[in-house]
C-alpha cells in the first residue's frame, strides 16, 4: 500500500504584485545585463538639446527652429525606418539613398512632365520602390549574392538612373499643391490638438488593455503606476510639442501665418504605428526577429527565410520611396543630388544610433525616429553655431561610432550574463 505525502508547510507562496520599486530594479538589472535599448539615444538627445539650448538659446529654442527640426529630418527618418527591417536580419542596404532619389525622379516626371494627378505620381513612386526592393531581395535571397555587394551595385546604378531621369543634370520642379504641402504646410491648430488627444487616448487604451489581459492570464504585469506614468508622459510630450508648434512662427503675420504641426509629422507617426504593430503584434514580425536571431533555426522551424529576406528589402525600398517623396516636397524639385550626398549615411546612422543592432535580431522602428532626431539635432544645432559641414560630419561620425560601440559592448555583456 502506498501513501501520499502531504505537505505541512502551509499554503503555496503567492507571488507579490509588482511595485514601482521592483520595476525599476528589474529595468536596472536588464541595463546592467546589456539590454540598454534606446537609452543611449534618449540620453544623447537630452544632452545635445541641453548643450545647444545653452549655447544658442534664442535660436535653438525658438518655435520656428523646433518646427524646422521635424521637416529637416523627415526624409532621413523615413528611410531609416525602412532600413531597420533590413538591419534586423543582419543585412545592409547601401542603395536606399539613391533609391529614394530614383523614386522622387519618377514622381517629378509623372506629375510635372507627364501631367498626371499627384496620387498617380505617388503610386508610381512607391511602385518603383517595390520593384527596386523586390529585385534587390531576389538577388540576395535567391542568387545568394551578399547584400553589401548587391546594394553597393545598386548605389552606383541608381545614381546613374537619377541622372537619366532628370536629363543629365536638369532640375524638375514639383509644383503640385498637394505634394508641396507634405513638407511645407501645417495642420490647423485645432486639428493638431485633436490628433494629439487621439494619440494619447489610443496609446492609453492599448496600454490598459494589455495590462488587463496579462493580469487576467496570470502573467507578470507592469505596475499600474508605471502604465499611468507612460500615458501621462506621452500626454506631456505631445501637449508641449503641439503647444510650441501652434505658436506663430512668421516674422510678418500680414504676409503669411506660420503655425501648426507640420503635415509630415502625422505621416511619420502613422507609419511608426503601422510598422511597430507589424513587428510586435504579427507573426510576420516575429518571423523577422527569428530569422535575424538565428537564420538556420528559423528555417528548421518552418519559416520561409527567403520570403522574409525578400520582403524586408521591399519594405526598405518602399520607405525610401516615401522618403524621396518628402524630400522632393521639401525642395519643391528633384535634381541629380536628390537622395545622394549624406542621405544614406545619415539614414543608416539614424537607425544604429537609435538602438538597432548591426548584428541583426534587435531593433524597433522607434529607433529610427529617435536616431533621426539625434542626427537632425546635431546638424541643426551645429549649423546654428556656425560650424562647417566638415565638423558636422566628424561629430555625426563620432556619435555613430559610439552607438555601434554601445551595441557591441551590450551584446558582449548580454552573452556573458546569459541574458541573450
Amino acid at each position: 500500500m502506498t501513501t501520499t505525502a502531504v505537505r505541512k508547510d502551509g499554503p503555496a507562496a503567492v507571488t507579490p504584485p509588482p511595485t514601482v520599486g521592483s520595476h525599476v530594479r528589474n529595468y536596472l538589472s536588464r541595463v546592467r545585463g546589456g539590454d540598454v535599448g534606446a537609452l543611449p539615444a534618449v540620453l544623447g538627445l537630452v544632452v545635445l538639446c541641453t548643450v545647444f539650448a545653452v549655447m544658442r538659446p534664442s535660436s535653438f529654442l525658438s518655435a520656428g527652429n523646433f518646427a524646422n527640426l521635424f521637416t529637416q529630418g523627415a526624409a532621413v527618418t523615413l528611410i531609416a525606418m525602412g532600413l531597420v527591417f533590413v538591419l534586423l536580419l543582419g543585412e545592409i542596404d547601401l542603395s536606399a539613398g539613391f533609391a529614394s532619389g530614383v523614386c522622387a525622379a519618377v514622381l517629378a516626371n509623372v506629375v510635372t512632365v507627364l501631367g498626371y494627378p499627384w496620387w498617380v505620381a505617388v503610386l508610381a513612386a512607391v511602385a518603383t520602390g517595390v520593384v527596386i526592393g523586390t529585385t534587390l531581395g531576389l538577388l540576395v535571397a535567391k542568387i545568394g549574392i551578399p547584400s553589401f555587394v548587391v546594394t553597393l551595385a545598386g548605389f552606383l546604378a541608381f545614381q546613374g538612373v537619377v541622372l537619366m531621369l532628370v536629363k543629365d543634370g536638369t532640375n524638375i520642379s514639383v509644383r503640385d499643391e498637394t505634394l508641396v504641402a507634405i513638407a511645407n504646410r501645417n495642420l490647423a491648430p485645432t486639428l493638431g490638438w485633436a490628433l494629439a488627444a487621439l494619440a494619447v487616448v489610443g496609446y492609453g487604451a492599448v496600454q490598459l488593455l494589455r495590462h488587463r489581459n496579462r493580469a487576467a492570464r496570470g502573467l507578470i504585469t507592469d505596475p499600474i503606476a508605471v502604465v499611468a506614468l507612460r500615458i501621462g508622459g506621452l500626454a506631456v510630450i505631445l501637449g508641449t510639442a503641439v503647444y510650441v508648434l501652434n505658436l506663430e512662427r512668421s516674422r510678418n503675420v500680414l504676409i503669411v501665418s506660420l503655425k501648426g504641426v507640420p503635415i509630415v509629422v502625422p505621416i511619420i507617426a502613422v507609419l511608426l504605428v503601422i510598422w511597430t504593430f507589424v513587428l510586435q503584434r504579427t507573426s510576420y514580425g516575429r518571423h523577422i526577429y527569428a530569422v535575424g536571431g538565428n537564420r538556420e533555426a528559423a528555417r528548421r522551424a518552418g519559416i520561409g527565410v527567403d520570403r522574409i529576406r525578400i520582403s524586408v528589402f521591399v519594405i526598405c525600398s518602399s520607405m525610401a520611396a516615401i522618403g524621396g517623396i518628402v524630400a522632393a516636397s521639401r525642395a519643391n524639385s528633384v535634381d541629380p543630388n536628390t537622395g545622394g550626398s549624406n542621405v544614406l549615411l545619415y539614414a543608416v546612422g539614424a537607425a544604429v544610433i537609435g538602438g538597432t543592432s548591426l548584428f541583426g535580431g534587435k531593433g524597433r522602428v522607434l529607433d529610427a525616429v529617435l536616431g533621426g532626431a539625434v542626427v537632425a539635432v546635431i546638424e541643426n544645432g551645429m549649423g546654428l553655431m556656425g560650424y562647417s559641414a566638415g565638423v558636422k560630419y566628424v561629430v555625426t561620425g563620432v556619435v555613430l561610432l559610439l552607438a555601434a560601440s554601445v551595441d557591441a559592448l551590450s551584446r558582449r555583456r548580454a552573452a556573458a550574463t546569459g541574458t541573450r
